[in-house]
């Protein structure tokens, strides 16, 4: 079983998701790291050097190949993968997609701490102006984030407090 952690960025999917795997005994693969890895540079430099379009289509292709291994996973994706390139449609079409969703202080709070490492962000100057822009951008994505088949509704948990919660919603939706 396949299972693709999707949200907003600073959203704990790559975190999450490595205890996720470990728990349920299966491997975890990163999208973000997977691409960097393949390609030999970071998010930002593809980003800088060739733009969010190249990007968008080197991550649907990268989304494909690690769909089509024939191994369980615990998946975690940018998080724009689910908006771009029919991504969604084959996200839901080839595992359990989780969407864990925080509230947007939470996120802005988060962002900020690690502004600089965020190609999409790295730009804004102020809290506020992060703020709007999260808002505008969760309002744009949420049509395809509220697509999953399972929401986690996360706050102050701690990693394990949020990796037991998603392991008890998945197991009530395999009974």
């Amino acid at each position: 079983m396949k299972y693709l952690l999707i949200g907003y960025m600073a959203s704990g999917k790559s975190t999450i998701g490595k205890t996720l795997a470990e728990q349920m005994k299966v491997k975890f693969y990163d999208l973000d790291s997977y691409i960097e890895s393949e390609i030999g540079q970071n998010i930002s430099e593809i980003f800088d050097t060739k733009g969010e379009i190249y990007f968008r289509k080197l991550e649907h292709l990268k989304l494909k190949k690690l769909i089509n291994l024939k191994e369980s996973m615990v998946l975690s994706l940018g998080g724009g993968t689910p908006c771009y390139a029919g991504n969604m449609s084959l996200i839901r079409n080839n595992g359990i997609s989780v969407y864990l969703q925080y509230p947007l202080e939470k996120i802005v709070e988060r962002l900020w701490n690690d502004i600089g490492n965020r190609p999409l962000v790295s730009h804004i100057k102020t809290k506020i102006d992060l703020e709007d822009f999260v808002r505008k951008h969760l309002f744009e994505r949420s049509i395809f984030y509220q697509q999953a088949h399972i929401k986690v509704n996360l706050n102050n948990e701690s990693i394990e407090q949020a990796t037991e919660k998603i392991r008890s919603l998945l197991q009530t939706s395999n009974s």
